[in-house]
């Protein structure tokens, strides 16, 4: 019987999780507050408070899951990319612990988990409808923004990303500009949902192929916000729910543009999306509804799956694991690492 334990700590969030034949029984994630204070990630503090959360948060992986550590077969870790102080926590726990319970030890590129995140059966939903492959997958989160086609679980071929600023950055810098704290992404959704999204409208690069950008969105709202406090200097307050529709309503466009698109070149009709901006409810909304109107199987992985977790690294190391490939203990994570 495989049993993997993984262990996610490419940012802010700390997260273990425990993979039994193909199955996530249990995914347990401690995210840390203190960074809200400062309107971002503090990469210092966020690798000490992943030295105090690790120990705790694996051992309770291991007690929901109802296994204790010499029952584990392997341990997956996120090797690449991410900041380097938060990988060099996890990849040291995970190295230690492999090597203490003299068990192989996998190495996990940080997007391939968030891309396989669509397929895992977890609880109620071990008999829910998966994708099958190859399918689409649109990876949106703060770092990275890409378009990748799944031909099998550890074959991912990225089809196109963002030259620039990710969709995840996109909403937390314009976030910022709004006055609103960090993280920002989720308060434009909130506000999105009262608002018109049609009320303002901003800029949309011309990027060719399957590539994307947003910096030049940050550049149209911050531009055009300067200039209304100019004339009214409670402009964002009196306008803050249009903004955020109008903002959301861009970014989503975009991005869907792209994915049409991509069915277009590829054929592939089954259409995921994977990353912490798929936790955006405009966002699956939008992909629900386009995949409705064009044909398309969609696909929107629970919520828990969205953002950073364990459980998408244990899920990545069942499938290498069922293939043999494992990493020596000489491994070193990468804060930078294409697939």
């Amino acid at each position: 019987m495989a049993i993997i334990l993984g262990i996610e700590s490419s940012c802010d969030d700390t997260s273990a999780a425990i993979c039994i034949e193909g199955k996530v029984v249990s995914n347990v994630t401690a995210s840390q507050k203190i960074h809200e204070q400062y309107g971002g990630v503090v990469p210092e503090l966020a690798s000490r408070a992943h030295i105090q959360n690790i120990v705790p948060v694996v051992d309770t992986a291991l007690k929901k899951a109802e296994i204790s550590a010499k029952d584990i077969t392997a341990i997956a870790f996120t090797q690449a990319p991410g900041l380097i102080g938060s990988l060099l926590v996890g990849s040291q726990f995970a190295k230690s612990m492999a090597m203490s319970l003299q068990v192989p030890l996998i190495a996990v590129h940080h997007m391939q988990a968030h891309v396989l995140a669509n397929v895992i059966p977890s609880g109620e939903e071990y008999l829910d409808k998966k994708p099958s492959f190859p399918f689409l997958c649109l990876t949106v989160s703060g770092g990275h923004t890409q378009i990748v086609v799944a031909h099998n679980p550890l074959h991912l071929e990225v089809l196109g990303e963002t030259i620039d600023d990710a969709a995840g950055e996109a909403f937390d810098k314009t976030a910022k500009i709004l006055g609103l704290p960090y993280p920002g992404g989720p308060l434009i959704d909130k506000y999105a949902k009262v608002g018109d999204p049609h009320k303002f409208k901003f800029a949309e690069p011309q990027i060719p192929d399957l590539n994307f950008s947003f910096s030049g969105l940050k550049t149209s709202v911050l531009y055009f916000l300067n200039k209304q406090k100019f004339e009214n200097p409670h402009f964002i307050e009196e306008n803050k729910e249009d903004l955020c529709a109008s903002v959301q309503f861009t970014i989503i466009d975009i991005l869907i543009k792209k994915l049409k698109k991509a069915v277009a070149q590829t054929g592939i009709n089954q259409v995921c999306i994977a990353g912490g901006v798929s936790a955006n409810s405009g966002l699956r909304e939008t992909l629900t509804k386009v995949g409705a109107e064009l044909g398309w199987e969609t696909f929107c992985p629970p919520f828990q799956y969205c953002t950073d977790n364990g459980g998408m690294i244990a899920i990545t190391g069942y499938y290498k694991y069922l293939s043999g490939e494992f990493a020596d203990l000489n491994i070193s994570p990468t804060a930078r690492a294409k697939w």
